[in-house]
């Protein structure tokens, strides 16, 4: 089991198949049918995701969420949303449309985007649209979708002073040559995901997780 965050707005949990069926909770069951998906702790299929979600409450001193349609009450945000997330629908993501069904995450882009505050907006906007793009690149299918403009991805952080060794990949590979997994393997789990990945030279090919830089393999040994 694989869990993956981006200290934002989105969590990532993988499982193997070992564990179809065998799991329940907010991310489903995991046995192959979305139908049953909002099963609540008490074993019954539940059409409205507020009462899908208070169901599984670790403890009872959370109150329950009683939602309403946000965006039927913000009508400026709503049309505001199905501006910025008619992208998903778009020819930039055409080539996906065939594999995923883009409406479902349009219509969640768009709930979203109503749902956050002022402040939130891009983020919800660009979480929501980055979800449909990753579930195109489970399919194979790679999207570069981000611009200047729209969700941008800044990688300079990661860069040592003087040095340019990270870069934004809309698909990178997941398994990296490391100090710590020098061989660069990992399990069948993980996919093409989007973000910021190290470029390491022929020279110095492994990257040092501790020193967060390229290095040789003869300098991994040193820590």
């Amino acid at each position: 089991m694989t869990f993956m965050w981006d200290q934002k707005t989105t969590v990532i949990v993988l499982v193997t198949p070992s564990f179809q069926g065998k799991v329940c909770g907010l991310c489903g069951d995991f046995d192959g049918r979305s139908k049953n998906d909002f099963t609540t702790r008490g074993q019954s299929v539940e059409m409205r995701v507020q009462e899908f979600g208070n169901s599984w409450k670790v403890t009872s001193s959370c109150s329950n969420i009683n939602t309403t349609d946000l965006c039927a009450d913000q009508p400026f945000k709503s049309v505001l949303g199905q501006k910025h997330c008619s992208i998903i629908k778009s020819n930039v993501f055409g080539a996906c449309h065939s594999k995923i069904n883009p409406m479902p995450y349009y219509e969640s882009c768009v709930s979203d985007f109503c749902g956050c505050d002022s402040v939130g907006d891009c983020e919800c906007f660009c979480t929501s649209v980055a979800a449909y793009s990753r579930s195109c690149n489970r399919v194979g299918v790679c999207i570069d979708w981000r611009r200047p403009s729209i969700c941008p991805v800044f990688c300079d952080y990661y860069n040592p002073p003087d040095k340019h060794e990270w870069f934004y990949r809309p698909c990178g590979a997941p398994c990296l040559k490391t100090c710590r997994n020098p061989q660069g393997k990992c399990g069948n789990l993980l996919y093409s995901l989007e973000g910021c990945y190290p470029e390491c030279s022929t020279e110095k090919p492994y990257y040092d997780e501790e020193q967060r830089e390229c290095v040789s393999l003869l300098n991994c040994m040193l820590w």
